[in-house]
């Protein structure tokens, strides 16, 4: 069941070709923009794994959040590849992606949303699978909410950029688990696979980005107040 995922709601890009347990993994380069390189790099994945896209059995992709135009990308190019093939579609979330490369059993996710802003969602693992706790939310750093219990995690890019904010989750021992910064083509693939095999796979009409906030850029007014130039 060979599933082809991409994922591009950061300034990481990628694509991913599972088949079996072997998956091979391209990473866009940096400095361009997703749009250009994620095409041509799907095409060389399929061409190393002599495929064509009517063999794939469905595609993932990052539905996010994360940034508009990547999220935007990897949704559009997932509907256009499945259209054409007849393929169904798997929206695989960002933050579902850092927990399950974590491996651990309570992991809280939390993305740079920038804006002085976090995306972040608590997950804890039950059967194998990792279940969402209450909703994604975007925050400032300071209102990152602590989950209960103990046992927790943090990873996601957002630790860095915002020190203060791991400092408070240590504080209530919520440690970092450093590597884990971004989502992964290679990660989407694999929380795809079941999903398609349980016939969980969407139409690609019905595909569309996660968009957890309305808002791409702070407007001048809001610039000038907190300091900065207009």
């Amino acid at each position: 069941m060979p599933i082809l995922a991409l994922e591009t709601s950061t300034e990481l890009g990628s694509c991913a070709l599972l088949i079996g347990d072997q998956c091979l993994e391209r990473t866009c380069p940096t400095g361009r923009p997703h749009s250009e390189t994620l095409l041509p790099l799907i095409r060389e994945l399929l061409a190393e794994a002599g495929l064509t896209f009517s063999q794939l059995a469905g595609i993932a992709f990052g539905v996010g959040p994360g940034a508009f135009t990547g999220l935007r990308v990897a949704c559009g190019v997932a509907q256009g590849l499945a259209t054409a093939a007849d393929l169904p579609l798997v929206p695989v979330c960002s933050l579902e992606n850092l927990a399950e490369q974590s491996g651990q059993d309570a992991v809280l996710s939390i993305l740079d949303a920038r804006m002085g802003e976090v995306y972040v969602a608590a997950y804890q693992r039950q059967a194998g699978t990792y279940r969402q706790q209450g909703d994604i939310q975007v925050v400032p750093p300071q209102a990152v909410p602590v989950p209960e219990g103990s046992g927790w995690l943090a990873v996601g890019n957002a630790l860095a950029v915002y020190p203060a904010l791991g400092e408070r989750l240590d504080a209530a021992g919520i440690h970092h688990l450093a590597g884990i910064t971004l989502p992964l083509a290679s990660v989407a693939a694999r929380l795809a696979l079941p999903r398609l095999q349980a016939g969980q796979g969407i139409d690609a009409a019905l595909a569309a980005p996660l968009y957890i906030r309305d808002k791409v850029a702070k407007t001048v007014a809001e610039r000038l107040s907190e300091g900065g130039r207009a």
